[in-house]
């Protein structure tokens, strides 16, 4: 009875959230210089844009510019909340650029799977301009 006690308890720590983990990121994938050198690229970006607009950015109750056009001027205004939505939607699009990599490099399409991911490196950089044009516009 008591071995299969320990028995029981080994095959449910190899099921653990910390074992499917490992085992995730032990996958080919992450082991390919190219991905991980991205992937790096990826983050880095992201949490830039993210740390540059909450230092820069001031929480003021009246609104900031959040666009500005050449042939029109200012056309929108906003909260300083609205701000923090390009890095979101760059958080987003590099999920989603992840994820359908990870696929194609799966089915061996390493190719898409390089395109996807710079392509999300390039949106990253677009969204730390933008970002920064959104800091000068107001102050």
């Amino acid at each position: 009875m008591e071995n299969y006690n320990k028995v029981k308890i080994n095959n449910n720590s190899k099921k653990s959230l910390i074992y499917k983990f490992k085992l995730f990121f032990n996958q080919e994938f992450f082991k390919n210089h190219i991905v991980l050198w991205l992937l790096i690229f990826n983050f880095l970006a992201n949490l830039t844009n993210w740390i540059i607009l909450a230092i820069f950015i001031n929480k003021t109750q009246r609104n900031i510019i959040l666009h500005y056009n050449v042939y029109f001027g200012v056309d929108n205004l906003g909260n300083w909340k609205q701000s923090f939505l390009a890095p979101a939607i760059g958080l987003f699009l590099f999920l989603v650029n992840f994820s359908l990599a990870f696929f194609f490099y799966k089915n061996r399409e390493r190719i898409a799977s390089y395109s996807l991911l710079l392509a999300s490196v390039i949106i990253q950089i677009n969204l730390i301009i933008s970002s920064v044009s959104v800091i000068l516009i107001n102050y």
